[in-house]
């Protein structure tokens, strides 16, 4: 009677769990297939093949990108080289990309390995580019003015603090999840 009993506890533990398993998938439709949507205004951008980790767009309409991001688990379209900002007008009917020239007395265009990015526009209406920087997968964040005229950035210095993030922190969540089924 005492094996029957364990047996039957053990079965409904096994259909729990594997019911429990199937709800999780179901959930978070880890089993599902994606169907393809054809977008009517959405167009490939030529200058962009390796995508943007990041966009910041000034009300003027030029819109920055950050490009080239080298991170461990992330598929790297060019590894030999370096990350680059790019620019491109939105105002006009087919905006081209532009990368930008990045200019400087102590810029290491070699370890450039962009992340995010933010703009700042100051009263004389000077536009700064604030860019998180990974060299050699330390975390920086570089400050640079961006000359409209010239369609260039000066790189004006480099951010470094102990509270900015090490390289510990730069695996990507789904590598070290647990979750993933």
């Amino acid at each position: 009677m005492a094996k029957l009993i364990g047996l039957t506890i053990v079965g409904l533990l096994l259909a729990f769990y594997k019911n429990h398993q199937s709800s999780y998938r179901t959930r978070l439709t880890a089993l599902r297939e994606v169907t393809p949507v054809d977008l009517p205004n959405c167009n490939f951008v030529k200058g962009i093949e390796s995508g943007a980790e990041d966009l910041e767009i000034l009300p003027n309409g030029l819109a920055f990108f950050s490009t080239g991001l080298k991170y461990p688990g992330l598929k790297e379209f060019d590894p030999n080289d370096p990350g680059k900002i790019l620019l491109m007008d939105l105002n006009e009917k087919d905006p081209a990309v532009l990368e930008l020239e990045i200019r400087g007395d102590k810029w290491d265009k070699s370890s450039f390995n962009p992340h995010g990015i933010s703009t700042f526009t100051d009263e004389d209406n000077a536009v700064y580019l604030l860019v998180v920087n990974h060299p050699n997968y330390k975390t920086t964040v570089e400050v640079f003015k961006f000359q409209e005229e010239e369609r260039s950035l000066l790189h004006l210095k480099t951010i470094t603090h102990e509270l900015l993030p090490k390289s510990s922190t730069l695996t990507p969540l789904w590598i070290t999840s647990p979750w993933i089924l």
